[in-house]
């Protein structure tokens, strides 16, 4: 388990805020988040409220400890590193019962400051930027934030796309309860979304298209709703181009793998970021994955 029960001693009565920040230095914004996160215990584990004083002369805090399972990064600088993600795998523990994510690899390689500087879908695969110390990590961040870097991703999709195209509908987070889905809307709705497509490959005996996409906005889904709008699913999506029901399935993790690959066509949804470029400190770096799974698997 990457969260670490670990015992403080404490100052029986003193505001559980101050004890983090005075007794145990750590900066507001971690303190705030470990306690609102209920990550602060008193013996009985019971969490700890911001308003509340500590009741006993120790405390009990779940601090993420990384371990690895092998995985190893794809390149590693002075100041950053990059990770080539598989599938499947969360970047960030969604709880305390979260055994293993691409965190665990980050804190494992580089230690506790180390973070990464953006996130990509837990099915989606490739490359992952990471910050080996906080400053760095927000630096880069705000690269992201500010769009000052070019990125690319490979598709298997389902149907023949044979020309560059540009698909150009904005978005918006659909009405229905189903968890999160975004939805094509009208252009005095939602938000701007463009992606550039561009056709590499057709395998007519499966009807499926091996394709690049170029986000030139960053909307959450951005390319799997793009893709479905126009009637070219992305293999193994689990969200688009499925009834609500196997949706919903999907995301309460009730669906079968066996019923998601006879619904989908695949255990994983196959889109990878395949490259990423940014300027940092001066230097202008170009980095692909290296023999990415999305192409043995369109060659099949």
């Amino acid at each position: 388990m990457p969260f670490i029960l670990k015992k403080f001693d404490a100052v029986k009565g003193m505001k559980i805020q101050l004890f983090l920040l005075k007794s145990l230095a750590y900066k507001p914004a971690l303190a705030h988040r470990l306690i609102s996160r209920g990550r602060i215990f008193d013996s009985k584990q019971n969490s700890y409220l911001i308003s509340e004083s500590i009741k006993e002369d120790c405390v009990y805090i779940a601090l993420f400890e990384g371990h690895t399972r092998g995985l190893k990064p794809l390149h590693t600088f002075l100041d950053f590193a990059i990770f080539d993600k598989p599938s499947n795998l969360v970047i960030h523990p969604n709880s305390k019962k979260t055994e293993y994510s691409l965190l665990d690899e980050i804190r494992y390689h580089f230690g506790e400051k180390a973070n990464q500087a953006h996130r990509i879908d837990a099915e989606t695969s490739g490359l992952v930027l990471v910050g080996k110390n906080e400053k760095v990590t927000k630096s880069l961040a705000s690269m992201f934030e500010n769009k000052e870097y070019k990125k690319s991703y490979l598709a298997i999709v389902e149907g023949e796309i044979s020309k560059e195209l540009t698909i150009d509908k904005n978005l918006k987070k659909e009405g229905k309860n189903i968890g999160v889905r975004m939805a094509i809307c009208e252009s005095n709705e939602g938000k701007e979304s463009i992606t550039h497509v561009k056709p590499i490959k057709y395998n007519k005996e499966e009807n499926l298209s091996l394709i690049e996409l170029i986000p030139i906005t960053g909307r959450q889904h951005q390319i799997r709703v793009h893709l479905y709008s126009i009637g070219h699913k992305i293999l193994g999506d689990p969200i688009y181009g499925v009834d609500d029901e196997s949706a919903e399935g999907y995301l309460n993790k009730t669906l079968a793998i066996k019923d998601r690959e006879k619904i989908t066509g695949s255990y994983r949804l196959w889109l990878h970021a395949n490259y990423l470029e940014f300027d940092y400190k001066k230097v202008t770096y170009k980095i692909f994955s290296k023999n990415p799974e999305i192409f043995k698997k369109f060659n099949d």
